[in-house]
C-alpha cells in the first residue's frame, strides 16, 4: 500500500519517463508534489524503492526506473494530472482497507482482520505496506465499522502498555477525541501511533514514554487514520 504522496511521485516519474525517456530532477519532483524540501523526495523515493516500485540505477545521475505500478493504476486521460486516485479516500495512507471485517471460516467465533504492515511507536516511519496476512480477533474487541491491524515498531508507547512487536487493532476513523491513541498520518508521508491531543488550534501527538517529546503540528498536517481498539501480544 502506498501513501498518497508516494503514489503521486510514482505516477509523476512514470509519466515523465513515458513522455521524454528521462526521469525528473529532484527539484521538479519537489515542485510537482508541492513539498518544501528535497529531503521529503529522498524519503519518498527510498520508500518506493523498498516497496519494489522503482529502482535506482547505479553510476548514473538522476537514473530511476519504474519496475511496477499499483494495481489500481489506470492510464490518465490526456490533460489530466498524472495522479488520479481510483478509490475513495479514507484508509491508511488514503487508501482504504479493502477487506471489511468478516467471519473467520476456520473459527466462526472470531473475525478476520487484515494486517496492513508496521506502524512506528517512536520516530515516524514511512507507512504503510501491503496487506501481509490476516489475524483472528475476538468480536468483543471490535465495534462498528471497518478495522485493520498493524505491527508496532518502537517503544514510545510503553507506558500505555504497547510494546515493540505487539499488534494493534485499529478502527478506521478520521476524527478523534483528545486522549485517544490514534494512527496519525503526518504530511501525507509518515504514520505513527500516538496519543491525540489539542494545543489551541494545533494538534499534539503525545508519546507514552518520557524519552520522547510531544510533537506539535498544524491541523492541516495531520490526518487521523484510525483509533486503537485492541492489542494482541505473542509470547515466545
Amino acid at each position: 500500500m502506498l501513501t498518497r504522496k508516494q503514489h503521486e511521485l510514482l505516477m509523476f516519474i512514470h509519466e515523465r519517463l513515458k513522455e521524454s525517456g528521462v526521469p525528473p530532477s529532484f527539484d521538479e519532483m519537489k515542485d510537482a508534489l508541492d513539498l518544501k524540501s528535497k529531503s521529503g523526495i529522498h524519503r519518498l523515493i527510498t520508500a518506493l524503492e523498498e516497496r519494489g516500485f522503482i529502482r535506482r540505477l547505479p553510476n548514473r545521475a538522476r537514473a530511476l526506473e519504474v519496475i511496477k505500478l499499483p494495481e489500481s493504476f489506470a492510464p490518465s486521460p490526456a490533460g489530466r494530472k498524472p495522479f488520479q486516485p481510483s478509490v475513495v479516500d479514507g484508509g491508511l495512507g488514503r487508501t482504504p482497507v479493502r477487506e471489511p471485517v468478516s467471519a473467520n471460516d476456520d473459527d466462526p467465533g472470531f473475525a478476520s482482520v487484515p494486517v496492513m504492515g508496521r506502524i512506528a511507536a517512536g520516530t515516524p516511519i514511512s507507512a504503510i505496506q501491503h496487506t501481509s496476512h490476516t489475524i483472528a480477533v475476538s468480536p468483543d474487541m471490535l465495534g462498528g465499522g471497518e478495522h485493520y491491524a498493524l505491527e508496532v515498531k518502537g517503544d514510545s508507547m510503553i507506558e500505555a502498555g504497547i510494546l515493540d512487536g505487539d499488534t494493534v487493532v485499529i478502527q478506521k476513523a478520521n476524527t478523534a477525541t483528545p486522549g485517544d491513541i490514534v494512527v496519525a498520518l503526518v504530511d501525507d508521508e509518515e504514520a505513527t501511533l500516538k496519543r491525540f491531543r489539542r494545543k489551541g488550534d494545533s494538534i499534539a501527538l503525545e508519546a507514552a514514554n518520557p524519552a520522547y517529546e510531544t510533537r506539535i503540528f498544524g491541523p492541516d498536517r495531520v490526518d487521523v487514520q484510525g483509533k486503537l481498539v485492541g492489542l494482541i501480544r505473542n509470547y515466545h
